[in-house]
């Protein structure tokens, strides 16, 4: 069977040509423009030799040069490697050099960084779009330059539906990262059940364009999913709260995908404004939504968000909150069309034992959206791909109607005093305190205890919490093994390009003050 995932773009542009594909400031592509640059684009990847098959890496940030680059790449057969936007040369040419990259297509904002990594690595670089004149060194070829040498492919060059598309390398939170490799088919039923099924997009929708297009949410539930359903992408290159609504508001946005962090961010710019955008539909993923930061956004914009979980193996959507099957705050909601997630006993290795609703174990997923696995690395393919499973190395509990709860990642977890400890239920409960605006909750090192629990909290503005405030409004409302010890205060929680709070650097951060005893 053949399939390609350049299918979501080329049969839009052939049923609805003229509506508008993507906004990105004034600039306005149609779905026909969009895919004929795509398919010249492709044809100018002859010139560096790339063949059906190969890989073909993708610094680019969301400007309409992704897609247009993207869904070229996947139009000549090869496979899109995306790149983080925040790696340094270093990190870049390891991911060149992982993936057996044979070209690096780089935004031209991006060239400096490009050339360093592609000269690492010994990858050949091509730009595409306007390269800054201070950029400095040698010029980096142009793949418009080349694109005008050629006609247009006719279409897009046909694959194995199981064959790889797109090769998502992850943070590297354990290590260096390592390469999420997904099938065509993989990202297509994930584009469409997201289209569909679980988010039910109008033909009237336009989409927020604000998570990373490199990244799995941004890629396939906004780009892909309004792709498919053959819809508006309104682009903004980096998320900014209060711009992100002056947006949403000129472009009559309708949807809004979002991390945590920019609800919160959204939450705290709607106070200053009188008028907001109507929000239809809105999906959190990411991470761990706060049930009060839910409640009080549904309050503000007047709508309902719908909290979903996935991850890059899982591309990415594997369950959502979804309007046909009911809301329920606090959980992750039911598995999307055709997939099963379950959960298992954490502690057995090489096979999976299941649990009964209410008992809580590590979240496995099959089905359709489970990658093929991890590039050049089967020996840690084989530990997380059991008996046709995905073991997530999340912990859930799923209740007797089929809602899912993460209760947190395994990683995360804190064992205090041989207790196993939650961060998200600490946060949870700090969150309804009305001096925080952000929390995150960290297992330090303790001599006595093995680990103590940390809140890092960012105050609202014009708030002073003491700490010893903190901890005392916790003990009233958290169990004796559960309520921080230890409170800091942060002007800003460190997140990642997706906006992930990143756990691992309060760690670092807090961990050598904690072992002096501080």
């Amino acid at each position: 069977m053949t399939l390609s995932l350049a299918c979501i773009l080329a049969e839009s542009a052939r049923r609805f040509p003229k509506h508008v594909a993507v906004v990105e400031g004034e600039n306005r592509v149609s779905y026909d423009e969009l895919w004929r640059q795509a398919r010249s684009l492709a044809a100018a990847l002859d010139e560096y030799r790339v063949r059906p098959g190969d890989r073909v890496a993708l610094l680019c940030p969301n400007t309409v040069d992704f897609p247009r680059a993207y869904f070229a790449i996947l139009a000549a057969g090869a496979v899109v490697v995306p790149v983080h936007l925040l790696l340094t040369a270093d990190e870049v040419a390891f991911v060149l050099r992982d993936s057996g990259a044979a070209l690096l297509v780089s935004a031209g904002g991006n060239a400096a960084v490009a050339r360093e990594a592609g000269e690492a690595a010994g990858v050949p670089v091509a730009t595409i779009g306007d390269v800054p004149s201070a950029s400095g060194g040698p010029a980096v070829p142009r793949l418009e330059d080349a694109a005008a040498r050629h006609e247009p492919l006719a279409s897009y060059v046909p694959g194995g539906a199981e064959d790889p598309a797109v090769v998502l390398y992850t943070s590297g939170t354990t290590g260096r990262p390592k390469g999420a490799v997904l099938s065509h088919l993989n990202l297509v039923m994930n584009a469409t059940v997201n289209a569909f099924d679980a988010n039910d997009f109008s033909r009237d929708d336009v989409v927020l364009g604000c998570l990373p297009l490199f990244h799995t949410f941004g890629q396939t539930v906004a780009m892909n999913g309004a792709f498919r359903a053959g819809i508006t992408l309104v682009l903004q290159p980096r998320f900014d709260a209060g711009q992100a609504i002056d947006l949403m508001l000129r472009e009559n946005v309708t949807v809004f995908l979002g991390v945590p962090t920019m609800y919160i961010g959204l939450l705290e710019a709607a106070g200053s404004r009188e008028e907001l955008p109507e929000l239809r539909l809105c999906v959190s993923g990411g991470a761990a939504l706060p049930v009060p930061v839910q409640e009080r956004f549904n309050a503000a914009f007047d709508t309902t968000v719908y909290e979903g979980y996935g991850l890059s193996e899982t591309s990415p959507t594997a369950t959502v909150n979804q309007p046909d099957l009911g809301s329920r705050p606090g959980t992750v909601g039911q598995p999307v069309w055709g997939v099963q997630v379950e959960v298992a006993r954490p502690d057995v290795e090489g096979r999976i034992e299941l649990l009964p609703p209410g008992e809580a174990g590590e979240i496995v997923v099959r089905g359709h959206n489970v990658f093929s696995g991890y590039l050049n690395r089967p020996e840690e393919t084989e530990a997380v791909l059991v008996d046709g499973w995905f073991r997530t190395g999340d912990i859930g509990v799923k209740d007797t109607e089929g809602f899912l709860s993460v209760v947190d990642r395994k990683k995360d977890l804190i064992i205090r005093g041989g207790f196993n400890v939650y961060p998200r239920e600490v946060e949870e409960a700090l969150l309804r305190h009305p001096s925080v605006a952000q929390v995150a909750v960290i297992g330090l090192p303790d001599p006595v205890r093995g680990e103590e629990i940390c809140a890092v909290i960012v105050p609202n503005d014009g708030a002073a919490p003491r700490a010893e405030e903190i901890v005392e409004w916790s003990r009233e409302r958290l169990a004796r093994h559960k309520y921080p010890r230890r409170v800091e205060f942060v002007d800003a929680l460190p997140l990642g390009p997706s906006h992930k709070v990143l756990k691992r650097e309060l760690r670092r951060q807090f961990t050598p003050a904690a072992e002096s005893g501080a």
